[in-house]
């Protein structure tokens, strides 16, 4: 029998940590999602995210600054969730929406000691972000839940903030 190896253009990436200069730096639009740099930078953060167990992940925490996320809500060891969403790229994307009701979370991130720093965020309930996604599509995504707060997570990335600096109680903050 014959067998086909097909090898995937992707890589998991070191997930970087808060401190970097790479994630406070300036990130570039996006003018050619065909290109072969964006198409591998989705590949290795879709793989990146699956390695390190997070549910979204920004272009910034591998050291590529592009204006660039993908959310992909599912149970983690770290987060057990009662809906899982698909796999989603947001290239260019612009939060245009926030509701004024708000919800208090605790969240963690990767790029924050590997994930293990948990602490409470006041964020929107509902947003809606206007994106193209990695085929080039222009969406508009209405999202409320996790998903809302996974997508202001990432967005706050790209404009170089780290959940911490959003911690409302510091008193609260918890190791796993």
């Amino acid at each position: 029998s014959r067998h086909v190896i097909i090898r995937l253009n992707m890589s998991v990436r070191k997930v970087i940590q808060a401190g970097d200069p790479k994630l406070k730096a300036k990130n570039k639009t996006v003018s050619n999602y065909k290109s072969p740099n964006i198409q591998k930078l989705i590949k290795d953060l879709i793989s990146t995210n699956k390695s390190a167990d997070l549910i979204g992940i920004a272009s910034t925490q591998i050291g590529e600054n592009y204006t660039v996320f993908i959310t992909h809500c599912v149970n983690t060891k770290a987060r057990k969730l009662g809906k899982t969403d698909k796999l989603r790229v947001y290239i260019n994307p612009e939060i245009t929406y926030e509701s004024k009701k708000q919800n208090l979370i605790y969240e963690g991130c990767g790029s924050v000691a590997n994930g293990a720093i948990f602490g409470p965020v006041l964020r929107s309930q509902k947003i809606e972000v206007v994106a193209i996604d990695e085929k080039g599509q222009k969406f508009s995504l209405r999202a409320n839940g996790i998903l809302a707060r996974v997508i202001q997570h990432e967005y706050d990335h790209l404009q170089g903030i780290e959940f911490l600096q959003k911690v409302s109680d510091y008193s609260k903050i918890v190791v796993q």
